[in-house]
């Protein structure tokens, strides 16, 4: 897979509404756009912190064997397709924004990289999609870390974008509304078909 399939796949999967972005929308609901934007930095580092275990994590499996690397592969691609189906599958839906209790920034930015660095979804879904773009013939880590960085990056813009417009976002409940399920079937169709390209294009030995 080429690295531009590569940043238009993360483009997209960014720009999914989700539970991120209905995090830091309600941070700035509660305390303001300082403490949105704090908690968007916090989610991204929380962020790197998957990127880095997946990073090592899979260095570790292809030193073993370029076949194990292949069979995450496998694997990843399969996860994507059951990603891409549950978003195809989910049932229109506003973005849900949870009310929070203002904190101020920097306990937003202490919440944001406590709550992405636990969450289970995202160390799953870096170790279905980064190996996707990587080779095992070429040195691993500077690979991964760099996709990985892209992918932190492209969210956490997406993020900061979303605090921006979080008071429009939550008086116009309609076009919320149509923009996360165009951004769902889209993201949906995206990863649906990117598993099953990955799926049954040929491995690298």
């Amino acid at each position: 897979m080429s690295f531009e399939s590569f940043v238009i796949a993360a483009t997209i999967l960014a720009m999914t509404p989700g539970p991120g972005i209905a995090y830091v929308v309600a941070r700035t609901a509660a305390g303001g756009r300082s403490e949105g934007l704090a908690s968007c930095f916090g989610t991204g580092i929380g962020g790197m912190v998957h990127v880095l275990a997946a990073a090592l994590g899979l260095s570790l499996i292809v030193a073993e064997s370029a076949m194990a690397f292949n069979l995450v592969k496998y694997l990843g691609a399969a996860y994507l397709v059951y990603l891409g189906i549950r978003l195809l599958l989910r049932k229109d839906q506003a973005l849900m924004v949870e009310t929070v209790a203002a904190g101020g920034a920097r306990r937003a930015l202490f919440e944001g990289v406590v709550v992405e660095a636990l969450n289970i979804k995202t160390a799953l879904f870096f170790l279905a999609f980064l190996p996707q773009f990587a080779s095992p013939a070429d040195p691993l880590v500077p690979q991964l870390v760099l996709l990985g960085s892209i992918c932190v990056a492209l969210n956490t813009f997406v993020d900061v974008v979303a605090v921006f417009a979080a008071d429009r976002l939550l008086v116009s409940s309609a076009a919320r509304a149509a923009r996360a399920r165009l951004l769902t079937r889209v993201s949906g169709v995206t990863m649906l078909g990117l598993g099953a390209y990955l799926a049954v294009a040929r491995r690298e030995a």
